[in-house]
């Protein structure tokens, strides 16, 4: 799989990732990594939270930063 960003640029580069906003394939140069926390546990007992990561395309990433 290719990466979609380095595509509309016309050159191929593999891609390492999807896009957790839009599932777009994207290159290690192209794919910005966020920390987010999860909560787990039974939706009724005592939750916890953890620390996980979730990767976005361009596109995604200042869609939810300008959010």
């Amino acid at each position: 799989m290719h990466c979609l960003e380095c595509d509309t640029d016309h050159t191929e580069r593999s891609a390492v990732a999807v896009c957790q906003g839009c599932s777009a394939a994207v290159c290690a140069e192209h794919a910005h990594v966020r920390c987010r926390s999860v909560r787990t546990g039974p939706p009724l007992g005592p939750a916890a939270t953890r620390q996980t990561r979730s990767v976005l395309c361009p596109g995604c990433a200042a869609a939810t930063t300008a959010a």
